[in-house]
């Protein structure tokens, strides 16, 4: 078994190899002088699609906590999707009946141009043959660059509205792009995830196309996960549920709550918490510092804005004392 997850892993190293050799990531130069050499590093992670397919993922990121403000980057700003926006686009998929497909870019921070002068060392392993004291001048963004999200999203912007498509004054991942027969086609972009809503496949497909002529994309077909939430549909209904029972479980195991009691409501009336009860012997202060309590409210808030209003309350009340929470928070 440990066998087999290596050969994972080093296929996975060197299908991102290959991505960033088809990308044109970089051309090597010897090193120059006077100039700051980024270093960087591999990330692993197992990623799990609907049907409970795994696949390995490796990603090779720059350490760009080494990058200089106003030397190796500029604006970083990248907008990201409001969750209001999927939930409100996913309530027309489900009244109006519209197909529901969703693509994946695959490296879609290495398809942003950059405008700065940037050196990376070469990644371990892979050093080439009679080059390995030469480094990675970069042509396009790599994961870990302080401006790859925004050098990314400036780059899909620029292709939506070339080729019809309006950007959401409301919501700038949100695009719509309407057809003198009536048709209509909803893009949403949450990083390197779309989800992409209208009344017409053929028309769908048609965008696929075009999206994957300029980009590298994954077609995942009909949209059945995103973001951590389950999408199931009854068309003839029309009706469409999120569920987040997968993340809840997790979030639940992380915290070792996975064997506890299930409650009715979310917080009781004689539940009562304040300021005073938060940490005040140097042994609970000590105590408390190692209670994860400010991931465990970031874990809920997160269930709470995608699929559990329900718990908004509740969350709120013991929001109130991450500053100092005491044991009876």
């Amino acid at each position: 078994m440990a066998d087999e997850a290596h050969l994972k892993w080093e296929l996975a190293m060197k299908d991102e190899m290959l991505s960033l050799e088809e990308n044109q990531t970089w051309e090597l130069v010897k090193m120059p002088a006077k100039k700051k050499v980024l270093q960087n590093k591999w990330i692993f992670w197992v990623k799990q699609e609907a049907g409970g397919v795994q696949r390995y993922k490796a990603r090779l990121v720059v350490k760009g906590f080494g990058q200089r403000e106003g030397i190796d980057f500029h604006d970083i700003f990248a907008p990201v999707v409001k969750m209001t926006s999927i939930r409100t686009i996913l309530s027309i998929v489900a009244v109006k009946g519209l197909y529901l497909e969703q693509l994946d870019v695959k490296t879609a921070f290495l398809h942003g141009d950059l405008e700065e002068e940037i050196y990376m060392r070469q990644p371990a392993g892979f050093e080439v043959i009679g080059k390995e004291s030469w480094v990675c001048k970069l042509k396009r963004s790599l994961y870990g660059l302080k401006q790859a999200p925004r050098q990314w999203y400036l780059k899909f912007d620029r292709f939506m509205l070339d080729i019809g498509f309006a950007r959401s004054n409301a919501d700038h991942c949100v695009y719509l792009q309407r057809f003198n027969d009536g048709d209509y086609i909803i893009l949403t972009l949450y990083v390197d995830d779309m989800l992409v809503a209208g009344t017409n496949m053929k028309k769908i497909d048609d965008l696929k196309k075009r999206l994957a002529n300029q980009f590298s994309m994954k077609d995942l077909g009909e949209a059945k996960q995103l973001l951590g939430m389950q999408i199931t549909r009854d068309k003839k209904k029309k009706k469409l549920w999120l569920s987040q029972e997968g993340y809840v479980k997790k979030v639940l195991e992380r915290f070792n709550m996975h064997e506890s009691k299930a409650v009715t409501t979310t917080l009781v009336s004689q539940f009562k918490l304040s300021k005073e009860q938060g940490a005040k012997s140097d042994e609970e202060i000590a105590h408390m510092k190692t209670v994860p309590y400010a991931s465990a409210i970031g874990s809920l808030m997160y269930a709470m804005v995608s699929t559990r209003p329900d718990i908004a309350h509740a969350v709120g009340v013991v929001s109130r004392f991450m500053k100092n929470p005491g044991k009876e928070h």
